[in-house]
């Protein structure tokens, strides 16, 4: 796991708590600020996932590169 990954993650456990702060206290702007933050840690995390899995395949490559010599 990177630093992406969890960072994501951070900011939907984040959001999700201010959704539900929002709900909780009838704060629409709260709630929707709540919904941002969920949906921009599911973006971060994902680009931590796909940015893990690129250096992983890189690495393969040059694992494999280097059982050929």
């Amino acid at each position: 796991m990177n630093r992406d990954e969890i960072k994501g993650k951070v900011d939907k456990a984040k959001g999700y708590a201010k959704d539900k702060a929002g709900e909780l206290i009838d704060d629409p702007e709260l709630e929707a600020e709540g919904e941002i933050d969920r949906a921009s840690g599911t973006a971060r995390e994902t680009f931590g996932k796909a940015k893990r899995k690129v250096k992983e395949g890189v690495e393969d490559v040059a694992e494999a590169a280097d059982d050929d010599r």
